[in-house]
């Protein structure tokens, strides 16, 4: 597989049912992400529940694909759009100044993304981890509540 971290981190896998499943040498971690495997949660999401860097996962991923064991889901993630975005930084800004974008872009890349190939499913958690960056009650509540009706402007949770 020829991914970058980022694409990988949005793919869906799922487990491949098979009867002869024993007959093929799983150890510990290739297990475990075997079994986090549910059709549904990215790659980025299965290597944090399962303790993996992208690059191991893209090995494991790469030998259960050659045994037959997973595959690819043909699932669409809509990716947060730069409208979005600057969106985001207006309001933070609002709220904690001009470091807004830089709590954005550190906050993106802990959760294993890059501005440009961030999953819409994964909005929620971005917005109220920066939300505890806002001292003030009432401009945290602000806040919280344009960027819901943005989140449901751009339908990002329906998909």
């Amino acid at each position: 597989m020829d991914f970058s971290s980022s694409e990988l981190s949005a793919m869906i896998f799922k487990r491949v049912v098979r009867q002869d499943i024993g007959e093929f040498p799983l150890d510990h971690q290739m297990l475990s992400v075997f079994m986090a495997l549910d059709g549904k949660a990215p790659l980025g999401a299965v290597a944090r529940q399962t303790g993996l860097n992208m690059s191991s996962m893209r090995e494991i991923i790469a030998k259960l694909m050659q045994n037959g064991l997973v595959e690819k889901e043909d699932q669409k993630i809509i990716m947060l759009d730069k409208d979005f975005f600057e969106y985001l930084v207006a309001h933070l800004s609002l709220a904690v100044g001009p470091i807004a974008q830089v709590l954005i872009e550190d906050e993106v890349e802990n959760l294993g993304y890059e501005l440009s190939r961030f999953p819409g499913h994964r909005v929620t958690e971005l917005i109220d981890k920066l939300a505890q960056e806002i001292r003030r009650d009432e401009k945290k509540n602000v806040f919280l509540k344009m960027m819901a009706a943005k989140i449901r402007e751009k339908n990002y949770l329906s998909a």
